[in-house]
């Protein structure tokens, strides 16, 4: 039986949904000024990173903290000692795409770290008393909503199609696929 056998009806409901998607890679630069003139840079890393995302303008802004630890030594490399920062971070990524027809009074919004904040970079400044970090990180976010949705509804019920074999196609074209490349299809739809 297709669907063209049966008179087919539309509705539209509303459900939850994700209605927005974005990512973001970013690097950054700090600045670390230890209580020392630092010699040589040792190690330099970031721990204790926190976050939370909330919707701004046309996107959700990621508001988070990490810490970064810079282990030098000082004193003609005689003496070593560890300089603290606390980086507060405001992190704004576009929603690369948005349902026109969400409510926005049910938006939640939701951001997870496809990178931890990781220093890819650290040097003495050029004056020498402080150091240059360079850090990357990188977000991914989603904002879930009630949205309107249509769907196809059958008079009759689900009931009265037991046991029936249903034919989706909209004509004569097989849908063949087979000659699709599948290294040109897009996994992030």
């Amino acid at each position: 039986m297709t669907i063209a056998d049966k008179q087919l009806q539309c509705r539209e409901i509303i459900t939850k949904a994700v209605c927005g998607k974005g990512r973001k890679f970013s690097t950054v630069t700090h600045t670390v000024t230890p209580p020392h003139h630092p010699t040589s840079i040792l190690g330099a890393w970031i721990i204790n990173h926190q976050y939370e995302a909330v919707r701004s303008g046309d996107g959700i802004e990621v508001i988070g903290t990490y810490d970064i630890n810079i282990w030098y030594s000082y004193n003609k490399n005689s003496q070593t000692d560890v300089a603290k920062e606390s980086v507060q971070f405001v992190e704004n990524v576009p929603l690369s795409y948005v349902d026109p027809k969400h409510r926005v009074s049910t938006e939640e919004v939701s951001a997870e770290v496809l990178q931890e904040p990781n220093c890819i970079e650290a040097n003495i400044s050029s004056n020498g008393a402080s150091v240059i970090v360079r850090v990357e990180r990188e977000f991914a976010v989603e904002m879930i909503a009630e949205t309107k949705v249509c769907v196809a509804v059958i008079p009759g019920g689900c009931d009265d199609l037991d046991d029936k074999d249903l034919d989706f196609s909209l004509g004569d074209d097989d849908g063949d696929y087979e000659d699709l490349d599948a290294d040109l299809l897009d996994d992030e739809l």
